[in-house]
């Protein structure tokens, strides 16, 4: 098995859409609703780092993005990110890959914290976050109602992480 990480491009959103809204119907991923336009996930997540994990067929299998935490100038370096994973390939290291990969490109970036809120009952998740450095920061209870998936009509906990960078933002 031949895994490339490289930066996503616009032609790569049919993929990411796909992925994304597999991730959507899963119920474990998102809040979302529906996948955004190419159009809005341009808008909405930051130039750097976007990438993608691609199979040895050039197949987008994996995406990783993030969005600014805030526009507020002591929030400049802090970027909320995700990560998807065809659901067909899940549990071969993609995800793994594709974190490591976007932890090292924020670095490199300039990014000095890296968070995001992942379901509890999303364990494979929280263990691929475990293992790359980020640590849990605390439970949101309830924040929102879950519109779709296995858990429609109920409130929702998240689990806040984060990983800050050993070289940028230590002064």
């Amino acid at each position: 098995m031949t895994i490339h990480v490289r930066v996503m491009t616009p032609a790569d959103w049919p993929w990411v859409e796909e992925i994304f809204a597999a991730g959507i119907a899963g119920g474990e991923a998102t809040f979302e609703t529906t996948a955004p336009t190419w159009e809005q996930f341009d808008t909405g997540k930051v130039p750097d780092p976007r990438l993608v994990a691609t199979g040895q067929d050039g197949r987008v299998i994996g995406w990783a993005a993030a969005s600014p935490v805030s526009t507020r100038a002591a929030y400049r370096g802090v970027i909320e990110h995700s990560v998807y994973v065809n659901p067909a390939r899940q549990g071969e290291g993609i995800g793994r890959m594709l974190l490591a990969a976007f932890v090292e490109a924020a670095e490199d970036s300039g990014v000095w914290m890296i968070q995001s809120s992942i379901f509890p009952e999303n364990t494979a998740s929280l263990r691929l976050h475990a293992r790359a450095g980020f640590r849990v920061v605390g439970t949101r209870e309830r924040i929102s109602r879950s519109l779709l998936g296995p858990h429609a009509g109920t409130w929702r906990d998240t689990v806040l992480i984060e990983r800050r960078s050993a070289r940028n933002g230590t002064d």
